[in-house]
């Protein structure tokens, strides 16, 4: 049976939610809705589906829903979506604090109903193939730059950009973080454009993450020192480079390239999959809400320091 989706806020990431629902086939795209009427009315068009202007009249009439609306919005749609029964996908970040995405797990958990977070990084086929490389971590170097774009002047680069390889080193650290502490400034905003946060975690591995809106090029790597190898993951070329210590005790190295895929394809399908298996979605809102937590730790300790 196909699950009828719709889709609230099809801006930049929101028209590709809309484009993939379309091409899954076991997908009907029911509608979008964005503020924007005329934009509305374009990705209806252009996906074959309806344009609605209610936004309980989408939900109603949707199984399951992607929530690209800004982030101030996400609670409240999630949580109205979650009342009627509907399993949804919140782009991230969740939610704006902590209490909001707590709300919306319990909520979830409540209803029975499927909350997953768009995570996309987790979804690259670089950080999928790194699993059988993963040994002992001791440390992580992550890095993470882009060009100031207007459309992301308005929010934070932590919550922006650092958010993605939080959720990651998270995942990959096996343990809990006790100490975080961070660096950075604003530089072309009002907001916090550059960030370097330090974070130890309780089984001894530590992390360096850095993330920046100020380079003429994009960068988006993470490195993995272990106790046998180091790893360098490349998230543009989905590539691993990867130096490792023989029985010799001479240091080899390779290059893993994994199959080519499209992580939101990757996503909005592992979401279609645990709507039907009613099974647990990779990014799930507590995943989220902890990445979340540590994100608002660096903003309020970088604000207290340079407001």
């Amino acid at each position: 049976m196909s699950v009828k989706a719709g889709v609230i806020g099809v801006g930049y990431l929101g028209e590709h939610h809309a484009r993939i629902y379309a091409e899954l086939e076991s997908v009907e795209l029911v509608g979008v809705m964005d503020t924007s009427h005329e934009r509305c009315a374009e990705i209806a068009g252009k996906y074959g589906c309806a344009s609605y202007d209610d936004i309980d009249k989408l939900i109603n009439d949707s199984d399951a829903l992607s929530i690209v609306a800004p982030t101030p919005l996400h609670h409240e749609i999630g949580m109205t979506c979650l009342d009627l029964g509907k399993d949804i996908l919140v782009e991230k970040p969740i939610t704006v604090t902590v209490e909001e995405a707590d709300e919306l797990i319990t909520k979830a958990e409540k209803n029975g109903l499927i909350l997953q977070v768009g995570h996309l990084e987790r979804f690259n086929p670089a950080v999928t193939a790194l699993e059988r490389y993963l040994g002992e971590p001791v440390f992580f170097e992550s890095e993470r730059l882009s060009p100031f774009l207007d459309r992301a002047a308005g929010v934070d680069v932590t919550l922006d950009l650092m958010i993605h390889d939080i959720d990651i080193i998270l995942s990959l650290s096996g343990s809990h973080p006790t100490r975080v502490s961070a660096v950075g400034s604003s530089v072309l905003s009002d907001k916090i454009d550059v960030a370097k946060a330090w974070i130890d975690f309780e089984n001894g591995v530590s992390a360096l993450i850095s993330a920046g809106r100020l380079s003429q090029d994009k960068t988006r790597r993470l490195k993995i020192f272990q106790r046998d190898s180091f790893l360098i993951l490349d998230y543009q070329s989905a590539m691993i480079k990867r130096h490792y210590k023989t029985e010799k005790n001479t240091i080899m190295h390779d290059v893993i390239k994994p199959e080519s895929k499209e992580p939101l394809m990757e996503e909005l399908s592992d979401f279609i999959r645990c709507i039907h298996t009613r099974s647990r979605p990779v990014v799930t809102g507590i995943e989220a809400r902890d990445a979340l937590a540590i994100a608002l730790d660096i903003n309020d300790q970088l604000n207290r320091s340079i407001r």
